[in-house]
């Protein structure tokens, strides 16, 4: 396969690129009445305004030209046909067939795997709805009140980040608290307050064996026992989320309360599999499923849209628009709703872990950049903390901004204020403010500069009528396959992360040098950090 930059598209967005890279997207917009509406799109229910980017209908033929060049539509079929893209474990990715309907087929190894998602949801639901009930009872009888999920990675950013989304529609006479630093803080305050006999664990790691996870189980283990004695109440207070019996078993958990995924659901998106049942329990079984069609009505969208109207498609070609022939290296996220304050963060992992890459799907070193470093807050606490890096720095940061049309807490003007700061925001990055203008203002000639706006700095507007369950999935979804977009593009496998393994490595081999007074054979640093920490245990 040839390298991405000696395809003709990719030459001749390069040539492209050159010839407007000083435009302004002032310019853009005065020659041009109707841009504002014209680079606009809305499906499934989100309304994207991408008129703020430095491009033109040009560079947008363009960019469709290297997507169909990288074969992105047969590679779109290959995932959702179950193809083992997943080319270094083997592996499909089906993460969209988690949100399949009932009755659809879904191959993977020969095998429909649509019914088992659907067993494992009504197994979810019917558990659900007996601890929302208050039929499920504690080891002494009590009913659950507090719900502990321990994870890490996607086991624990997607749950906590959908619970924040949806607190709105969440069971007010429940509390729910997510655990996944192994620093002892982490479990510690998390249980500091709760009442052993009202408080369920869910315990999420595919083979019940990472390392932080099992760590952070055993002494909630131990927390729950100190209370009730009992080794017995251990089955009435952890369900796990795994595949592994034995080892489930030997913690002291009811297998019959345990709840499988698949090899092809990758971690970081595995939310709507069962890593979603603190999620399930927080808005009930409806919810969820809510949830679900969510999803899927951007999955369709994404399959069978034709490029120029698909929305991941068109924000998964302007982001490598911006690495590839602008040198940017992050991507803003500005979510103008408080409960999305968890977003930015589910957003990191699933776009830096699946395309911080850096050989090619052939087994070559890549020969330009991928992957963005993804980052946000809020709006508008953003505002008042890291926007003025975005618009007055020397670094060109795209941005996202993503608001809702309707609140969730309409208090007085709150929602106005909120959005109307959301609309000024990306007015502020794309026209600026000049000289000229500040001087006519009456500022003194020495501050005209530090009051001047260049301007030109792109972003797109992501609406949604409101945030609901099934606002959130489409979100998701939308976000999953613009990382799937980026990833075909610069032809890298999305969806392993041997990055990660190194360290763990290399912890477990120091961890028992911590403990005792062993000879170290590291470089020189990390013996003398070693020693360090020795001295002071």
């Amino acid at each position: 396969m040839p390298s991405l930059t000696t395809r003709p598209a990719y030459l001749a967005l390069k040539a492209h690129a050159d010839a407007i890279r000083n435009q302004h997207l002032r310019d853009l917009f005065a020659a041009d009445a109707k841009r504002g509406e014209s680079l606009t799109l809305e499906a499934a229910g989100v309304f994207l305004d991408y008129s703020k980017n430095r491009v033109t209908a040009e560079t947008m033929k363009l960019l469709v030209n290297l997507a169909n060049e990288c074969d992105l539509k047969g590679r779109i079929e290959a995932m959702f046909t179950g193809e083992k893209i997943n080319k270094t474990e083997n592996r499909a990715v089906l993460h969209t067939a988690l949100r399949a309907p009932k009755g659809t087929t879904v191959n993977c190894d020969g095998k429909n795997v649509v019914p088992d998602v659907h067993e494992t949801l009504d197994r979810m639901s019917a558990f659900c709805d007996r601890v929302r009930s208050g039929d499920w009872k504690g080891h002494t009888g009590k009913r659950i009140k507090s719900v502990v999920n321990i994870g890490i990675g996607g086991s624990d950013l997607g749950p906590v980040m959908a619970y924040e989304a949806l607190r709105k529609y969440s069971a007010r006479d429940m509390q729910f608290r997510f655990v996944s630093n192994i620093d002892g803080t982490d479990i510690a305050e998390a249980t500091l307050d709760l009442d052993p006999a009202e408080t369920l664990f869910i315990v999420a790691s595919k083979t019940f064996t990472t390392q932080e996870t099992i760590t952070n189980a055993t002494t909630a283990r131990d927390w729950l026992l100190a209370a009730l004695k009992d080794p017995a109440a251990v089955a009435k207070h952890f369900v796990a989320l795994s595949t592994n019996a034995e080892v489930v078993r030997k913690f002291g958990i009811d297998t019959a309360n345990m709840f499988g995924f698949w090899d092809w659901v990758g971690g970081r998106y595995s939310m709507d599999s069962a890593i979603g049942l603190s999620t399930m329990l927080a808005v009930g079984p409806q919810g969820f499923r809510d949830l679900l069609a969510g999803f899927r009505a951007m999955d369709e969208h994404f399959r069978t849209a034709p490029f120029e109207k698909n929305l991941p498609v068109l924000m998964g070609l302007l982001s490598v628009w911006y690495v590839n022939f602008f040198g940017a290296e992050t991507v803003a996220i500005l979510p103008y709703d408080q409960y999305l304050k968890r977003f930015p963060a589910y957003l990191q992992q699933l776009t830096m872990e699946s395309n911080g890459k850096s050989v090619t799907l052939e087994n070559t070193s890549v020969d330009y950049a991928t992957g963005s470093i993804y980052w946000g807050e809020p709006g508008t606490n953003g505002q008042h903390s890291f926007y003025q890096l975005i618009h007055q720095g020397t670094r060109l940061i795209p941005c996202d901004f993503i608001g809702f049309l309707k609140s969730l807490n309409p208090l007085g003007s709150h929602h106005d204020i909120l959005m109307a700061n959301l609309f000024a925001q990306s007015e502020a990055l794309a026209f600026g403010k000049t000289a000229e203008q500040v001087k006519a203002e009456g500022h003194p000639d020495w501050l005209v500069p530090h009051r001047t706006f260049a301007g030109n700095r792109p972003s797109n507007t992501v609406l949604l009528e409101k945030l609901d369950a099934g606002a959130l999935g489409k979100l998701v979804a939308l976000y999953e396959h613009i990382v799937f977009t980026q990833g075909a593009i610069w032809n890298i496998g999305s969806f392993d992360q041997w990055g990660v393994e190194l360290g763990k490595v290399l912890a477990s081999k120091i961890l028992p040098e911590l403990q005792s007074a062993s000879e170290l054979k590291h470089d020189s640093s990390t013996n003398a950090l070693i020693r360090k920490y020795r001295a002071a245990r």
